[in-house]
């Protein structure tokens, strides 16, 4: 088990609260993003967007993330305190997010978690992040951390092959009663499971994605019928974020995602970019994901993902896999 940062150093830039109403903030942005970042401004140019005409969130233009393994993406000049960077393969060109204040990413990610489960003092904290942990760049790594820090719990930590030592602890975390996230990536929660079978009654299990090819693909049913099986746990929670963005959004199960706050999620048609909808106005509607991110204001916070998604009607949304022709990358590669 280690730690892996420092404590944050904390400037006087707070992370951007949602005080006011969150179409009203991200046009505001958009507005700034539009003139202050040189990629988006001259994306903007080639679709001949009037940023001055642009009223409602579903007018905004998304940049493909595509950008973020090409283009080095800042609104405003900064020197950045850190570079996540998305794990990739060995024959693809991974993603690079530029980040202005580690933390005020680190107090989003906080509040983000908090809005779903409360206190991080409450839990303890167990991360089984091996391809991630390795690599030292990983914003699941840094927000993982953060949380364990927060919790201040003697047993919490990262794991990264020593499952031996993590089912020691996770037997004494039972035994006392104590509430524990036991966040994973997806194949390590799968091998996890498979060598140390558990009942587990105080632990949530939190996948992230990410398998790598390092096992036979499953559906997510498939995936989540075993980790409850082996694991002993009614379901299997989900966080839903990657190297562009700075929220996140997390599923209690049945893989339907809530977003947080500072982050909403948008259908495009997959034959048609322009053609957008709102979860409100659409419940049941299937589409490419858009993601408007307000912490990311000092990057980009209008992103054409490259997964597909469903409005499950109820103000949540399902992520059903990957668009074709699409890299494969270490989150969501589950499809169904």
């Amino acid at each position: 088990m280690k730690n892996l940062f420092g404590q944050a150093q904390f400037t006087e830039h707070l992370t951007l609260g949602v005080k006011e109403d969150f179409s009203a903030l991200a046009i505001s942005i958009f507005r700034r993003q539009a003139i202050q970042n040189p990629v988006y401004a001259a994306y903007l140019g080639h679709l001949k967007v009037d940023e001055a005409k642009v009223k409602a969130i579903r007018e905004i233009p998304f940049l493909p993330i595509s950008f973020f393994k090409s283009h080095v993406l800042k609104s405003g000049e900064f020197a950045e305190t850190f570079i996540f960077e998305s794990s990739g393969t060995t024959c693809s060109i991974n993603s690079k997010h530029y980040i202005k204040y580690i933390s005020s990413y680190l107090t989003n990610a906080e509040n983000n978690f908090r809005e779903g489960y409360g206190d991080p003092s409450g839990y303890c904290f167990l991360a089984l992040l091996p391809s991630y942990l390795e690599r030292g760049n990983s914003s699941l790594v840094a927000m993982a951390d953060h949380l364990i820090k927060l919790s201040q719990h003697p047993l919490g930590g990262f794991f990264l092959y020593d499952t031996a030592q993590l089912h020691a602890v996770l037997s004494q975390l039972e035994s006392q009663g104590q509430a524990a996230i036991l966040l994973g990536v997806t194949y390590a929660l799968l091998d996890f499971a498979e060598a140390y079978p558990m009942n587990l009654k105080h632990t949530i299990v939190m996948e992230t994605g990410g398998m790598k090819g390092r096992k036979t693909e499953l559906t997510r049913a498939e995936l989540h019928a075993f980790l409850k099986t082996n694991l002993g746990v009614d379901s299997i929670h989900a966080e839903y974020g990657m190297t562009e963005l700075q929220s996140q959004a997390y599923s209690k199960g049945e893989g339907i995602f809530r977003p947080s706050s500072t982050m909403k999620v948008l259908l495009r048609a997959a034959d048609d970019p322009c053609e957008v909808w709102e979860s409100d106005e659409n419940p049941g509607k299937t589409g490419a994901i858009n993601v408007i991110d307000l912490a990311n204001e000092d990057s980009i916070s209008f992103i054409a993902t490259d997964d597909l998604g469903r409005f499950t009607g109820d103000g949540g949304f399902e992520v059903l896999g990957r668009l074709d022709n699409t890299d494969m990358r270490g989150c969501s590669l589950l499809s169904l």
